[in-house]
């Protein structure tokens, strides 16, 4: 057995579980690695990353380099004394650092590399309307997310299922993924596979507003999936104009129905209690969405205030 000495690295609330797991099971955490701190909201109030409240809870030693190459930081990792180093959901590290440790650094991703390599695999697996996804943990190279790769677990996903609730059961898929990692490294039977390519390799591309839009000339089902794919974070957005106004409006679900028609796509239709939109092959139904300057809310709720005619259109 090789006692470990673990400096862990990630930003968000998915890596928090990982962190979790593998403080619960003892190991010996030398320190955690995350984002500097900013600040945020209307108030502009210092955030601290979801990684460093969990570690300062947990009274774990907290570094948080703005340059990963700077001299200084590299000569503080050194000193940790660290022989692994496991990253979930944080930046591409230099050599200087992902060659530091004796035993490596590896990285939980939340996709069954090869595919959805890069930023949002959550995200993209959905908008793509993929069945089945899962995590991979593999060992850091010079390139994003193409390492030799030591465990996976899948999961299938469900038809309604969001980007939301499928990052919930990826985390916990990954906490288990990850014990077996260090579990198989501590015991020096990790063995590695390298990863395979070629050009049919999905991508998961960094979320931005162009690519986070609706394309109401899109199938039914496209469009369904991107809006599950983008709920609850950054969610799925169009226009809406009606009567000389025009609004930016979000979108976190919805749901699909096929029908003829003889709608142009985007024409919405109402009742008292719902919004439909139509698209080529039938219509979607906009179950809860936002309105700038209001909460987000069912389409029964909104329509209590405000009222669409029939010209609206989304696009």
């Amino acid at each position: 057995m090789k006692a470990l000495r673990i400096v862990f690295m990630g930003t968000p609330e998915f890596a928090v579980g990982i962190l979790d797991t593998i403080y619960q099971n003892h190991y010996d955490i030398a320190a955690v690695i995350t984002a500097p701190d900013k600040p945020a909201g209307r108030g502009q109030k210092i955030k601290y990353s979801a990684v460093k409240e969990y570690a300062l809870e947990k009274g774990l030693p907290v570094l948080q380099p703005t340059n990963l190459k700077d001299p200084q930081f590299l000569a503080e990792l050194q000193s940790l004394n660290a022989n692994l180093q496991v990253v979930v959901a944080f930046r591409m590290l230099p050599e200087a650092v992902w060659k530091m440790p004796s035993l490596g650094t590896f990285n939980l991703h939340a996709s069954l590399l090869p595919e959805y390599r890069g930023a949002a695999p959550i995200n993209w697996a959905v908008i793509n309307g993929e069945t089945k996804t899962g995590v991979t943990t593999f060992f850091i190279d010079d390139k994003i997310d193409t390492g030799a790769m030591i465990l996976r677990g899948e999961t299938e996903i469900g038809a309604n299922e969001t980007a939301g609730e499928l990052h919930d059961r990826l985390m916990v898929l990954g906490q288990d993924t990850v014990l077996k990692t260090l579990q198989l490294i501590e015991k020096g039977e990790a063995t590695t596979t390298i990863q395979s390519d070629s050009p049919e390799i999905k991508t998961a591309y960094k979320l931005n507003k162009d690519n986070c839009k609706i394309d109401w000339n899109q199938n039914g089902a496209t469009v369904h999936n991107l809006v599950r794919g983008l709920s609850p974070y950054p969610a799925a957005w169009c226009y809406i104009k009606d009567n000389g106004q025009e609004w930016n409006v979000k979108i976190y679900e919805t749901a699909f129905e096929t029908a003829n028609h003889s709608l142009a796509s985007g024409t919405i239709q109402t009742t008292k209690k719902e919004i439909k939109v139509a698209v080529s092959n039938g219509y979607i139904n906009l179950l809860q969405l936002q309105f700038p300057g209001k909460k987000r809310m069912k389409a029964s709720e909104l329509l209590n205030g405000i009222i669409l005619s029939e010209s609206a259109i989304a696009f």
